[in-house]
């Protein structure tokens, strides 16, 4: 049977249209099951405890569970290709932290490309990286440090949680700044207990991470990374006041696949923006050292292009490689 032309050009229509109704259809409902939000790193990390507060707050905001997925290993490599090669749902995201951005130019036979292959949905705030001590350390101050690293070259160690994390770039920018020969210790989880129990004598962390053993004296802060002191520890310098220009900082938001539905990202987007901005929400993000400063979708992708081109040039110069 051969349909008249405008009925035929009607149904066309309507056939074309069913992706776009579909794409609304999945945003109307969504969330209808739990969703699972990706990091690269061990429970007790600072992305693990800021997607702790992510998960709760998108909770309450959308009406579903948001469940803290942790994927460690590989410098958080590992947690984001499973976030990249998860289906474009929606119900698979990743806490995008400042590593990805580095391990991007880093590891050049990546199963992913984090640009590409993760979309931006919002960022959620900065941080700054803390150089902390453990109290039998001799230096107190980072002048203290910078001396007593001139005066033991190559034997003073240093941990963070892997070659190239974040932190580690901080301590290279550092390294670099001061001539200091500060030795890296990097290690695939968790090293606190080494750090507190004096195993270990320095390292560069997130505050997240080291806020409260700074607060309850176990550990000493000797400087924050930012530009400024951090409200969180406001009795803290900044290292920039000795060592003029540095500036290195954290951050932390949420990517999801490539290819996951419009609608859904604005849902999502809009969601931790208002998180963000909210007041106990904020208040909780201060608490541990995050300064919040939401971006939308676009901003965090321009944010994201310009800071892997910034790292770039400190892993060329510092010449850091990986195993």
């Amino acid at each position: 049977m051969r349909l008249p032309r405008r009925e035929f050009l009607r149904l066309t229509a309507a056939a074309a249209a069913l992706p776009a109704w579909a794409d609304i259809a999945r945003a109307d409902d969504y969330p209808s099951r739990p969703v699972h939000i990706i990091t690269g790193y061990p429970a007790g990390a600072s992305p693990d405890i800021i997607a702790r507060l992510v998960a709760d707050d998108l909770s309450q905001r959308l009406g579903q569970q948001f469940i803290v997925d942790d994927r460690p290993g590989a410098a958080s490599n590992i947690g984001t290709e499973f976030a990249a090669h998860s289906a474009p749902d929606g119900y698979t995201l990743l806490i995008a932290v400042s590593t990805n951005a580095i391990n991007s130019t880093l590891y050049s036979s990546l199963n992913f490309n984090f640009i590409h292959d993760l979309m931006s949905v919002a960022r959620v705030g900065i941080t700054p990286f803390v150089v902390v001590a453990n109290p039998s350390f001799p230096a107190k101050t980072i002048p203290d440090l910078i001396a007593y690293a001139k005066a033991n070259p190559g034997k003073v160690n240093f941990a963070s949680q892997g070659v190239g994390t974040g932190p580690h770039a901080a301590a290279e920018l550092f390294k670099m700044m001061t001539a200091t020969d500060l030795v890296h210790v990097p290690y695939k989880g968790n090293y606190n207990a080494d750090l507190l129990g004096g195993q270990i004598p320095l390292a560069f962390a997130s505050i997240a991470q080291e806020i409260e053993f700074v607060r309850d004296g176990r550990l000493r802060c000797l400087g924050v990374t930012t530009a400024a002191r951090s409200d969180a520890l406001p009795d803290v310098p900044a290292i920039g006041e000795f060592v003029p220009g540095y500036e290195a900082a954290g951050w932390y938001g949420v990517c999801t696949p490539t290819g996951t539905p419009s609608a859904i990202i604005d849902k999502l987007e809009t969601a931790l923006i208002a998180g963000a901005n909210d007041a106990n929400e904020k208040a909780k993000l201060v608490a541990i050292g995050v300064v919040p400063k939401p971006m939308n979708r676009a901003e965090f992708a321009k944010f994201i292009a310009a800071e892997t081109d910034k790292w770039a040039k400190v892993i060329k110069f510092a010449d850091i490689k990986v195993d």
